[in-house]
């Protein structure tokens, strides 16, 4: 692929994408815990996005204002981001799980003109105590279209009611801000990611040959509204190529997840690492019936081997990786029509497009170390950091934009993850990637999960200690310690293994499923502080 060829026409919006399917094609299978379900045609869904743009317009809203949108899995959070983008209103996509602070930081941030909440928050919308002059309409969304809004706020049922089922899209440029995603770092206020319409006609044609859609197909992406990879998978990739998308409003119980895949004989599936680790670990695997599986990939964090070899065995699927950031979209991945690498991040979706680079910007030789790092004209990456362009700057490096991972990469252009940047762990002078040390402890039968991070040590400096969750019924004992330290000995390179291990009931994650482990990090600094007297 050329990234030259991932250009959008200079008078683009990205809603154009999804009006190109036929009316009555099924676009949504939704359904929730409880046994409700709904299907919507993509005729149904783009008439009712109209309505609401319409609604939104007569409300006062007008092309080039921010919307923060916090719903769930819900047919009306297609609506809504369709109804917005085609208005060329700005989404700020948000977590139900944020709290009045949070929420306050992004209006005020981003000069946001309203807010469109579900109504089982709205009352942490209205616990912000700041004053906001830029806010002016707070727009609740009801699953009981009967209900009646509390005071201050516009029922969004009842802006849609009479409105014409047609509406004009905004004459948006291909630059014109679209999203603009909030994403927390280590340190500081999140970081406003700005993208663009034209981010998402490059995201489209990117993404398409590691997904592997095709026509007819349905696709189940597990992520949630409120993050940008709801906008990458679930949201664009099934609606912009014109498939069926499964919207599952349910926790993550691993058994049920490969009940729907076996009922709705899903065909690509996108999850998180830490989804496809426990369905692994499921007991009985062998009754379930994938067979109408032929994709199945995974992003967020890279996937232990011991994981992809279970679905091969019992349902000979590979599971292909990806990486990709808020900042940018799929930019390595295994494709499906590659040769796959076990272990490996896959290669540049791009020739040339990313490259492991050293300090001063040049590429590395084969099997160094370095940053992972993507070329600044790549249309898919963000326009810069809201209100922030020093931001972004500050992390380009000669013709590259750095990510802030590290990694390899082989002879054949295989990048090989090394970890964050400041996950990475030195202990007596090696450099020793966590997700070395996870991959060869989750091989293990007694390993649910875990994390390896740096422990300060006087003569080390650091050594490698592991959190592990044992699975149901493994109890932890000074025995298993030993057990798993000889077991990461013999899967790999002996001063790799985790010479202190803990054994707890969870691991730190942040919303979106990523283990947190600056948590367990920070963790390990404070208590050797406070063990040698110098806190």
């Amino acid at each position: 692929m050329n990234y030259q060829d991932w250009i959008a026409p200079e008078r683009y919006n990205i809603t154009s994408e999804m009006e190109k399917h036929p009316a009555e094609r099924l676009a949504l299978k939704w359904l929730d815990e409880a046994g409700n379900h709904e299907d919507i045609t993509y005729g149904a869904l783009l008439e009712q996005a109209n309505q609401l743009a319409n609604g939104l317009k007569q409300l006062g809203l007008q092309q080039g204002d921010k919307v923060l949108v916090m719903v769930p899995r819900q047919i009306i959070a297609y609506v809504i981001y369709l109804a917005c983008l085609k208005s060329g209103i700005i989404i700020i996509p948000s977590s139900e799980m944020l709290r009045a602070k949070d929420l306050a930081y992004r209006l005020r941030n981003s000069s946001a003109r309203a807010v469109i909440a579900w109504s089982s928050v709205t009352s942490e919308v209205d616990s912000i105590d700041e004053e906001l002059p830029d806010w002016a309409w707070k727009i609740s969304v009801f699953a009981d279209q009967t209900a009646a809004p509390a005071e201050g706020w516009h029922a969004l049922h009842q802006l849609m009611e009479q409105q014409p089922g047609s509406f004009t899209a905004a004459d948006t440029h291909r630059d014109d801000m679209a999203i603009l995603a909030y994403t927390s770092g280590t340190t500081g206020n999140p970081k406003g990611v700005v993208h663009s319409h034209g981010w998402g006609y490059a995201h489209l044609r990117i993404t398409r040959p590691w997904l592997d859609i095709r026509e007819g197909d349905i696709v189940w992406a597990t992520a949630a509204p409120g993050w940008q990879k709801w906008i990458w998978s679930p949201f664009l990739s099934v609606l912009g190529w014109g498939v069926t998308g499964l919207a599952y409003n349910g926790s993550f119980k691993p058994h049920r997840y490969l009940e729907l895949l076996q009922e709705h004989r899903i065909n690509v599936l996108c999850c998180t690492p830490t989804e496809y680790r426990l369905m692994a670990k499921t007991e009985g695997l062998e009754q379930y019936d994938l067979s109408q599986l032929r994709s199945a990939v995974s992003a967020g964090e890279p996937l232990n081997q011991e994981v992809i070899h279970t679905f091969e065995r019992h349902f000979n699927i590979t599971i292909r990786d990806g990486y990709g950031q808020t900042e940018s979209t799929l930019i390595i991945g295994n494709l499906k029509d590659a040769p796959i690498r076990l272990g490996a991040m896959g290669q540049s979706i791009s020739p040339g497009l990313v490259e492991v680079i050293d300090e001063d910007g040049k590429p590395l030789p084969a099997g160094e170390v370095g940053d992972i790092a993507v070329r600044t004209d790549m249309p898919a990456l963000f326009h810069g950091y809201y209100l922030n362009p020093e931001r972004k700057q500050a992390s380009v490096r000669g013709d590259y934009f750095v990510t802030g991972d590290r990694a390899s990469r082989d002879e054949e252009g295989y990048f090989w993850f090394e970890g964050r940047g400041d996950d990475i762990i030195i202990s007596s002078g090696y450099t020793i990637g966590p997700f070395e040390v996870e991959e060869a402890l989750m091989k293990h039968a007694s390993v649910k999960e875990c994390a390896a991070v740096a422990s300060p040590d006087e003569i080390r400096g650091n050594v490698v200690k592991a959190f592990i969750v044992l699975r149901d019924g493994v109890e932890g004992s000074p025995e298993l310690v030993k057990e798993l330290q000889n077991h990461v000995k013999n899967w790999t390179a002996p001063y790799k293994y985790p010479r202190k291990i803990e054994f707890v009931t969870d691991l730190p994650k942040t919303s979106s499923g990523k283990i947190r482990r600056i948590e367990l990090r920070d963790a390990e600094k404070r208590a050797f502080r406070a063990q040698h007297g110098q806190d």
